[in-house]
């Protein structure tokens, strides 16, 4: 199904997938703003709703990127020294895994802004096509982790020891992409995973390693949408 899924018909289930999440917005709320071709289509949504429907929120972006969208369709943003909780988070994936809701995020390069956001939200309602759906996180994609430049080839060696198989992502100018917040990023091909919260928690006691891109315990809905429309799946089940 997805292999031959044409681009056009996947950005169409994308814009299904986001238009859908952004009626999960309600008036007064903190919002964050997810980044990613996915997220994007809720963000453009949101916009609609505030030009159409009268709709007051204000957001909290999760890149450099998703804050230009968001000005230019006068959605009004916020920040954390106003706001340290964020009431509903609207982002992508790279990977879902149903019932628990795990993730695989940061092939889009925001992983730690993402991870900041999602970690101060109430509610995070993950939008994707039905691609992004796997049995085991790390099936189609690597873990982005996200690390200081300062000693990364040290940092790499010690996700090698992992079994990470770290590559250095680089730009179009082939060069080392440099994340919103300076850093670089290592993509993790530690291949399908048997326990994710394992190879997490390896992650987090890294030296050098600043975040990485397994969200384990962030989403409360993932909104997906298919060859036969829109689904709402939700944790647990």
């Amino acid at each position: 199904m997805s292999a031959q899924m044409q681009p056009s018909q996947q950005d169409q289930r994308k814009k299904e997938a986001g238009e859908a999440a952004a009626q999960f917005v309600q008036d007064g709320m903190v919002v964050g703003l997810g980044t990613g071709s996915t997220a994007a289509f809720a963000v453009a949504a949101l916009g609609r709703r505030l030009k159409q429907d009268g709709l007051r929120i204000v957001g909290i972006p999760t890149s450099e990127r998703t804050t230009e969208q968001a000005n230019e369709l006068s959605i009004p943003l916020t920040t954390f020294a106003k706001h340290t909780q964020i009431d509903l988070t609207i982002d992508g994936a790279d990977e879902v895994l149903p019932g628990s809701l795990y993730l695989i995020k940061g092939h889009g390069g925001a992983l730690l802004r993402e991870k900041i956001v999602a970690a101060a939200s109430q509610r995070m309602v993950v939008v994707a096509d039905d691609t992004k759906i796997v049995e085991r996180l790390g099936q189609h994609v690597a873990v982005p982790v996200e690390v200081v430049p300062f000693g990364w080839e040290a940092t790499a060696k010690r996700l090698r020891e992992l079994g990470g198989n770290p590559s250095m992502r680089v730009g179009a100018d082939q060069k080392p992409f440099i994340t919103d917040g300076g850093h670089y990023i290592l993509n993790c091909a530690f291949g399908p995973m048997d326990d994710p919260k394992e190879i997490a928690h390896h992650l987090d006691h890294v030296v050098g390693v600043v975040e990485h891109g397994l969200f384990l315990k962030y989403a409360s809905e993932a909104v997906i949408a298919g060859r036969d429309g829109v689904k709402v799946l939700k944790k647990g089940s």
